[in-house]
């Protein structure tokens, strides 16, 4: 791989390693339910566990937990073999940088979820929670009476509580998707150029 690749790696090496420093410092420094605000009531960290997906989706039961935390696995595997090979055929250098982004928020949960069950001793291999914190409860209020279904409950955006790791995966998908034309657009055959010839007088 030409030096110029390097930078997806460390980039996602570099995300992964703030993840970890940072869901480590807010299982030491707080406990769970814990709120620290620093925008007011519009931006916290909230320090909570879940035994799921992205945003606190999970699958339910024991066996739901272990087949979501060897799925995560095999989906870093594929993500990490996709990753290079779009390097090795030189794919655009955006769409490498946010599959690299993709595979650091999932390599960042599956730690989680794979070893913190062992580390904290509350739970088997492959069997821990993942850590979220960040919450960011934008807009609040309620939904009018008339509105079906969820009329008169309350309503907050934006409501569910991530981490980096989830950040990450997020801010790859989507970018992928606004820039898939440009990602993957074919590269144009070059033309080729007639010979000119010398006239001479």
């Amino acid at each position: 791989m030409k030096a110029a690749y390097t930078k997806p790696f460390l980039t996602a090496a570099l995300i992964v390693l703030l993840d970890q420093i940072i869901k480590i410092w807010v299982r030491k420094n707080m406990f769970l339910g814990e709120e620290i605000h620093f925008l007011g009531n519009r931006g916290m960290l909230r320090y909570i566990e879940n035994n799921g997906m992205a945003f606190g989706m999970e699958l339910g039961g024991e066996f739901g937990k272990l087949a979501l935390t060897l799925f995560r696995i095999v989906a870093v595997c594929g993500i990490g073999y996709g990753l290079v090979y779009l390097i090795q055929h030189k794919y655009h250098r955006g769409l490498i940088m946010m599959v690299a982004l993709i595979l650091a928020g999932a390599v960042g949960n599956i730690i989680d979820s794979t070893l913190y069950g062992v580390i904290y001793h509350y739970a088997p291999l492959f069997h821990g929670r993942v850590v979220d914190m960040f919450y960011f409860p934008l807009l609040t209020g309620n939904f009018p009476a008339w509105v079906p279904v969820w009329g008169g409950e309350d309503f907050i955006f934006f409501r569910p509580i991530f981490n980096l790791a989830d950040s990450a995966i997020s801010v790859g998908v989507v970018l992928i998707l606004f820039n898939q034309k440009r990602y993957f657009k074919q590269p144009e055959p070059e033309e080729s150029q007639p010979h000119s010839e010398m006239v001479e007088d």
